[in-house]
C-alpha cells in the first residue's frame, strides 16, 4: 500500500476571559488565514473583510494587534499538519492495470 501526504491546517483562537477557544480545520493555508482574519474581526466587532484574497502578513499583523490588547489572555495559532493517507492499489495486475471484464 502506498501513501499520499495531504496537508491540513488548524486554527486556534481564544481569549481566556471569553470562554472556550475556537478551533477549526482547513484544507488550504489561504482558508486558514481568511478564517483567522474573520474570527478576529468578529471578536473586535468589526465588519467582515470584502471577498478578496487575504494576505498572510496582513492577517498576522491584525491578529497580533488584537492579541496585544490583552497578551496574557488572548492567543491564536495556525499549525500545518502533514497527514499520510493510505492509497490502496486497486485492480493492479502483473503487467500493469487490469481492465474490467465485460459480462
Amino acid at each position: 500500500m502506498s501513501y499520499e501526504v495531504v496537508s491540513a491546517y488548524t486554527l486556534l483562537v481564544g481569549d481566556v476571559q471569553g470562554g472556550p477557544p475556537t478551533v477549526s480545520v482547513h484544507t488550504t493555508a489561504d482558508d486558514a488565514w481568511r478564517a483567522l482574519d474573520r474570527e478576529v474581526r468578529e471578536r473586535c466587532g468589526m465588519r467582515p473583510r470584502p471577498r478578496r484574497r487575504t494576505n498572510e502578513e496582513a492577517a498576522t499583523r491584525f491578529a497580533n494587534a488584537w492579541r496585544a490588547g490583552d497578551p496574557e489572555s488572548r492567543f491564536w495559532n495556525i499549525t500545518v499538519h502533514r497527514l499520510p493517507v493510505p492509497m490502496p492499489e486497486i485492480a493492479r495486475s502483473a503487467g500493469g492495470y487490469a481492465t474490467p471484464s465485460r459480462t
